[in-house]
């Protein structure tokens, strides 16, 4: 402190307190010049316009919808900007005709070319009447939707099973004996033209025409040909008929093959039908006994009586001697088998051991026995 001595002591300077602002007295060490208040030291409310004690928060981005709203403003007050953010004026025209340029061509690229494959063919039809049928490749039309492409595969093998389900099928044949059976058919497209425009559904029209057909063909065979020799020639015939049927219709479908895949009695009867089968395999084998049986007896018979016309023949030559020779074979094969005695010299009596001759002949002992 500095004194005065001789002079007059200059006046002295009171204190004057700031007075105190309604969000706080501003103390702490973070009081500003500013007159916006301290920072967060002091005993009383913040200030809120006030830099927070963590620093100024960044500001935050504009939502999607904050910028619709911004954009439609600007487009109704005329700001600028047309709809959607685009430029107004000669800009947005130009822009406008560009973009109705680019969809114009890509609509014309995407309906006047077609890809047709290797397997394919493509039927043109101009306002729904038929214009022609495009060959592999990438081939020009007009627009839609004046003209329309079907595309069709004309080379893939198309399968239909029967029965569809996996269940019986069962079948009459023509000597009135049911079968259970199931085959398949393979058919492909032939005429694209009659196959987009003739018939509605062409799998339900070939699996109609394949069980008519079949039905048709079983119906002029035995049981016995549809289970043995005769399956090949049922399946030509199906064939045959499918194929006149289709042909009728001009369905522009052609038939590949007909394949019987199972032929068997119904599971009702099946142990019947065994039965019956083993009764017939064995009447074929006693008649098969007996023609073997016959074949010796007329072959035996045909010997004999070819030997007879031999004899015949020398007895016309030589009939005396035949006849001696005949007379001597015959008793010799009767008299061969049993005993003889023969007397020749006149007025001589043997001995006849007529014992003997009545007794029975004794029993051969067998081959390798001890006598």
């Amino acid at each position: 402190m500095t004194s005065y001595s001789g002079g007059p002591r200059p006046p002295r300077v009171q204190r004057i307190d700031t007075p105190k602002s309604p969000w706080g007295d501003g103390g702490g060490g973070g009081g500003g010049s500013d007159g916006n208040g301290g920072g967060g030291g002091g005993s009383g409310p913040r200030n809120p316009w006030s830099v927070p004690p963590g620093g100024r928060k960044p500001p935050q981005r504009p939502t999607a919808l904050d910028e619709f709203l911004r954009k439609a403003r600007n487009a109704g007050t005329g700001g600028g900007g047309g709809f959607g953010g685009l430029p107004g004026g000669a800009n947005a025209a130009a822009l406008w005709k560009i973009g109705a340029g680019l969809i114009v061509l890509l609509w014309l690229l995407l309906t006047s070319i077609h890809a047709i494959g290797p397997q394919q063919r493509g039927v043109v039809t101009y306002f729904g009447r038929y214009a022609g049928t495009l060959e592999p490749g990438y081939r020009p039309t007009l627009p839609a939707p004046i003209a329309a492409v079907t595309v069709v595969d004309v080379k893939s093998n198309r399968l239909e099973d029967f029965p569809e389900s996996g269940g019986e099928n069962l079948v009459l044949t023509g000597d009135q004996n049911i079968v259970d059976l199931s085959y398949s058919v393979r058919w492909t497209i032939a005429n694209p033209r009659d196959y987009v425009f003739q018939i509605a559904n062409p799998r339900d029209t070939v699996r109609a025409s394949a069980e008519s057909s079949m039905r048709e063909v079983l119906a002029n065979v035995t049981l016995d040909q549809a289970l043995t020799n005769g399956r090949a020639l049922i399946e030509a015939q199906v064939r045959e008929r499918m194929q006149r049927i289709l042909d009728d219709y001009h369905s522009g479908i052609s038939v590949s093959g007909v394949a019987l895949k199972q032929v068997i009695p119904p599971q009702r009867v099946n142990e019947a039908f065994k039965d019956v089968t083993a009764a017939q395999q064995d009447a074929q084998a006693a008649r098969n006994q007996a023609q073997s049986y016959a074949q010796q007896k007329i072959a035996l018979a045909q010997g004999q009586a070819g030997e007879f016309d031999r004899i015949y023949a020398q007895y016309k030559l030589a009939p005396e001697v035949t006849r001696k020779r005949l007379y001597y074979e015959t008793m010799e094969a009767v008299l061969a088998k049993s005993d003889k005695t023969l007397v020749e010299a006149p007025g001589v009596m043997p001995y006849l051991p007529l014992d003997k001759a009545r007794r029975a002949p004794e029993p051969e002992a067998p081959a390798g026995a001890q006598p």
